[in-house]
């Protein structure tokens, strides 16, 4: 009986993962900051909120409709809050090097 609960979703990370999915980026954000605080250690949910902050940076950065100004600043908002919650996070890193070598070839401050 054990082994089946293993195998059960966590219900409040597959209903982030829908609500990424279908583009609400600080729904699932939201409903999942509740769930890590409540269970810091939930590994679960830590890898969801990593891949929910990384999901909503890549909204940014890939918005073309957005002006840069806005979307370089949330992006980096967003992957470095990937890094919190997943320190070795490999896309998270290589997008926020991206972004400041934008702002450096600017020659602009990097936002913080």
């Amino acid at each position: 009986m054990a082994t089946g609960l293993l195998l059960a979703a966590n219900p409040i990370v597959e209903d982030a993962k829908k609500k990424i999915k279908d583009g609400k980026y600080e729904d699932a954000i939201v409903a999942l900051d509740k769930a890590h605080t409540a269970k810091p250690k939930d590994g679960e949910v830590t890898k969801a909120l990593a891949d929910g902050h990384l999901a909503y940076g890549d909204f940014y950065m890939n918005n073309a409709g957005m002006p840069p100004f806005k979307k370089y600043p949330g992006a980096l908002k967003e992957y470095r809050k990937v890094l919190e919650y997943d320190k070795d996070n490999k896309a998270a890193k290589q997008n926020i090097a991206t972004i400041e070598g934008i702002y450096k070839q600017m020659g602009r401050p990097v936002p913080q």
